[in-house]
């Protein structure tokens, strides 16, 4: 199976891809976690990024707040799918990131997902790994129906709580 490459802008953005880790892990894809700059590091990104699908890497995720550029900078250098998590900050909430990382110029496209959905990412990730690999899509298929089994248990509870 192909692994999925994470990238994050700072550290401070760990809380946001253990949503993401959490999430593989559980799914059962290999992954593997970094700490690169758009920045500060850009040619650390870039050589990852360049280097990627001859290691083994399907997809790559790249998480950044602020300016966001962390995502936009990793599709430059890869045909690779990469998935943009823009990272809520202090200072407008993630809309500049948000902002950033989805609007990026026609021919260099970046999935992007909702703010800190480090999830969501993960599962799209998963997604797109699945098209080949039927085990991966039934484990996904499975994930989707538990989840469905749970908010009908809610469901269940308050309507015979109210629905009387």
């Amino acid at each position: 199976m192909k692994k999925v490459g994470i990238i994050m802008g700072s550290d401070s953005d760990l809380p946001i891809i253990r949503k993401s880790t959490d999430t593989l892990s559980a799914l059962g894809i290999p992954f593997e976690v970094h700490v690169y700059s758009a920045h500060r590091t850009p040619i650390e990104a870039a050589e990852f990024t360049r280097n990627a699908k001859k290691n083994g890497f399907g997809v790559i995720i790249a998480a950044a707040g602020m300016a966001a550029h962390l995502a936009g900078a990793v599709a430059a250098n890869t045909t690779l799918p990469v998935i943009g998590i823009p990272c809520k900050s202090n200072n407008l909430d993630g809309i500049d990131a948000l902002l950033s990382t989805v609007m990026m110029p026609s021919g260099i496209p970046v999935a992007t997902v909702a703010i800190d959905g480090g999830v969501n990412a993960a599962l799209l990730a998963a997604e797109i790994l699945a098209l080949g690999d039927d085990e991966l899509a039934a484990k996904l298929e499975a994930k989707r129906a538990a989840d469905a089994k749970k908010v009908l248990e809610k469901d269940a509870a308050v309507a015979a709580e109210f629905n009387k």
